[in-house]
């Protein structure tokens, strides 16, 4: 998309009416000497995947083996993190059989959770072996998984003990949040993108604070759509949901529905004043995704990577996986249009890194859901067949497996397992390419298919690997 004078004018005012209001800029500006700059960035860069920001990841069993997955993201000259131990297994699997190169393992030792992965590095061992990576180095870009305020903090941290240069390769904290709150994409959705392109931009929605004002909202779209449903602003995937058979409500005295909006904010940990959406819920309906790489203004503009359908299950849409997008040209069009005039927004309030945007169709409309100011679960198996085929992505499709007869299996033992149907860059041949796999001790990681198309591939996923895997 070429945007307009006219656009960017839009884009530069909603972007200012955005930092006057919530001080982005000002908030950021203690973070200056740590902002990622493409020109001068150090070449040796540090992935991490702390994802504590995510409201209530922690208590997901496992979840600190997602840590491993920032391997798909290093190579030569670099170093990944994690507050678990490594996998000399897939180490191997990753430098000899899929060619990404020898990053450097640091092993945290946690300090809270364990998902707390930037807080872990801020002291102990692996603080002095990442202080002397950096002398040594002559500086490091931190590459997080989310741009919070922990990452930076770390980054300052070793900056002063090593006396180099240390950049994020991330959003500012101020910019994470703006990013990650969904009040703020239906607001910015609303006043940049459906003038712009002259549709609607969001399913119907209110922004509410108060449990009254929840009440009187959920009644009020009750009585014009068959469900409804009460959203948190930054939970990820649908963790914050909660959805609602409209008679159902209709049915339900003012206490009654009161008590059922108490139990939802008591489920979720609500405090006083936090926004919550009311919206309409579009049941069963296709979900697209964008995802997208935003360079520091004035470097670059904002790029798609990529159009995707993501695979949801269940009343609450939780995520599964995702396949590349086979809508029509035109939904491309308006998808590809109205992620990069949002990310044009979120790169003047200082955003730098991977983000993606969730949608849902009414119809043939595609309307926002969130944005992902992150990594995820559909940016990682990108980049890593990005990485495979540089040339150009094959069909492909990514989701996570659970197997019973691998619960607490060695990496070793599923690669063997698979055999020659493992994708082997140097001969081409093979079907399947592994990665988190930190979680196998519950017998669960995640697998890309590789095939001639996605029905080809869909076959690889559903049918050819539970027949390999027994």
């Amino acid at each position: 998309m070429t945007l307009g004078a006219a656009a960017e004018r839009l884009l530069d005012t909603v972007a200012a009416e955005a930092d006057a209001e919530l001080g982005v800029h000002a908030e950021a500006a203690r973070w200056q000497p740590h902002r990622y700059d493409v020109e001068t960035a150090p070449t040796a860069t540090l992935h991490l995947d702390d994802v504590s920001g995510v409201p209530f990841l922690q208590d997901i069993v496992g979840v600190q083996f997602y840590q491993l997955r920032t391997r798909v993201r290093a190579g030569d000259g670099d170093g990944y993190v994690a507050a678990c131990p490594g996998m000399d297994d897939y180490e191997r699997y990753c430098s000899d059989r899929l060619g990404l190169g020898a990053p450097r393992f640091f092993q945290a030792d946690p300090v809270g959770p364990a998902i707390e992965v930037a807080a872990a590095c801020r002291q102990g061992r692996v603080f002095d072996e990442l202080v002397a990576w950096a002398r040594e180095a002559g500086g490091l870009t931190v590459h997080p998984y989310m741009g919070i305020e922990a990452v930076w903090e770390l980054a300052a941290d070793l900056a002063r003990a090593a006396r180099v240069p240390v950049q994020v390769l991330g959003p500012t904290p101020p910019a994470t949040w703006y990013a990650n709150d969904k009040s703020h994409v239906t607001a910015l959705a609303d006043r940049a993108v459906a003038p712009t392109l002259g549709t609607p931009a969001n399913v119907a929605t209110r922004v509410v604070t108060t449990p009254a004002e929840m009440v009187t909202a959920v009644r009020e779209l009750s009585r014009s759509y068959p469900k409804v449903a009460l959203k948190m602003t930054r939970f990820a995937s649908a963790m914050g949901n909660r959805v609602f058979d409209a008679a159902e409500l209709r049915a339900l005295d003012d206490e009654q529905l009161a008590d059922v909006v108490a139990t939802y904010l008591r489920d979720k940990a609500w405090r006083p004043g936090q926004p919550v959406l009311a919206v309409r819920w579009i049941d069963m309906a296709p979900s697209p995704s964008t995802q997208l790489w935003i360079p520091p203004l004035g470097q670059g503009r904002p790029r798609l990577d990529g159009i995707y359908e993501q695979l949801l299950e269940g009343p609450e849409r939780v995520f599964l996986g995702s396949i590349p997008s086979r809508f029509g040209a035109d939904v491309h069009r308006w998808l590809e249009d109205a992620s990069l005039l949002m990310a044009g927004v979120y790169q003047r309030l200082g955003y730098v890194g991977r983000c993606s945007f969730d949608f849902i169709l009414d119809g043939e409309q595609p309307l926002f859901v969130e944005c992902n100011g992150r990594w995820g679960g559909t940016s990682t198996p990108m980049h890593l067949v990005d990485r495979l085929f540089p040339s150009g992505r094959p069909a492909y499709r990514a989701r996570d497996f659970v197997s019973e007869r691998f619960v607490g299996a060695s990496f070793t033992a599923l690669a063997d397992a698979l055999g020659d149907a493992l994708y082997d860059p140097r001969t081409g041949r093979g079907r399947f390419v592994l990665y988190n796999v930190g979680c196998l001790a519950f017998g669960k990681f995640d697998v890309i298919a590789l095939g001639a198309d996605i029905d080809d591939a869909t076959r690889a996923l559903e049918v050819e690997l539970p027949r390999l895997l027994g």
